[in-house]
């Protein structure tokens, strides 16, 4: 691994609060040069406090952090101008302006952008003169970003960046961080939105527990789990008629196959349905999704003790 491969990297990171909880335990991360990469996990599982350590907001317990090349808490003169941070809350002063406000951000930004730019790009240019706090919810995430990207930053963190938005809005954000990509800044986001992560990650981590137990592209850990098929038998037939290879489960009328072969089993059924005459109601099949693997991390038993010794490098 060299630092222009990856731009911010991090070796048996850990971060533990008073009392003796262990948020983060021991991972491995790696963000390559140019990418969009999403860290995902339910409330708990660590990847806050993962991401403060990243920014360089909070030291490591242990663990060495790299972002280009340097330690950020360390080295925070060195590394600050060169990112750019989009925290939940932004907390600005609610009596400025947008304008102000970015004008006022600005001021302290290396090589900032001209602030009518940096709010058209969040489309909050007809909005300029409009005080912070008659902005909406989804209006002050916009300054977050507008702000979070005023330096033209090379690394670009981004907390939560869609919460609050409308669908129109956050679409345009999805566009900017595409755009932003494109133009070679590397991007680690957080988010709950997990159609947000599966549109936008070129490879994405799931954290359960202060661990990385799942990672890669948003394909490849979808393909981690088992098509689905389902549908409807008509209430004549009993599910015991199916062929045994499918290995059907019923709940009544209604068949649910998980499959590992999804073209394979589905074309089985076809050809079974057609020979015996009989309709599938509802007949839905497809592949895993990013939903489904996240909730089965989420859902997964916690007296799994299994679980405790598994870090995955996602280098």
């Amino acid at each position: 691994m060299t630092d222009d491969e990856y731009v911010i990297r991090a070796d048996g990171l850990r971060r533990t609060y008073s009392g003796g909880y262990e948020a983060v335990r021991g991972i491995r991360l790696g963000v390559a040069r140019g990418e969009v990469f999403a860290l995902l996990g339910t409330n708990g599982a660590g990847k806050t406090s993962t991401v403060e350590m990243l920014e360089g907001l909070a030291p490591a317990d242990a663990g060495t952090v790299r972002v280009l090349g340097r330690d950020p808490y360390r080295e925070r003169a060195a590394v600050r101008p060169r990112i750019g941070m989009m925290l939940q809350e932004g907390g600005f002063p609610s009596d400025l302006t947008a304008a102000e406000t970015a004008t006022m951000w600005a001021g302290v930004t290396t090589g900032a952008r001209p602030v009518a730019e940096a709010l058209a790009l969040v489309g909050l240019d007809h909005r300029a003169g409009v005080r912070v706090k008659q902005l909406s919810g989804g209006e002050r995430r916009r300054l977050d970003l507008a702000l979070a990207i005023m330096g033209d930053p090379e690394v670009l963190f981004l907390d939560e960046p869609t919460t609050g938005l409308d669908a129109a809005s956050r679409r345009s954000t999805w566009e900017l961080v595409r755009a932003l990509r494109d133009g070679g800044t590397t991007v680690l986001l957080t988010t709950h939105y997990l159609e947000e992560a599966e549109s936008l990650a070129d490879r994405l981590a799931i954290m359960d527990r202060g661990l990385i137990v799942s990672e890669g592209t948003p394909a490849q850990v979808t393909a981690a789990r088992p098509a689905r098929i389902r549908f409807t038998l008509p209430a004549t037939v009993p599910a015991g008629r199916l062929p045994l290879s499918l290995k059907a489960a019923s709940d009544g009328q209604r068949i649910d196959i998980r499959t590992r072969d999804l073209q394979r089993d589905l074309a089985e059924l076809l050809r079974w349905a057609e020979a015996s005459d009989v309709a599938l109601e509802g007949l839905d099949a497809r592949s895993a999704s990013l939903e489904e693997a996240f909730l089965d991390i989420a859902q997964r038993d916690r007296t799994d003790d299994s679980m405790n010794d598994r870090v995955v490098d996602v280098r």
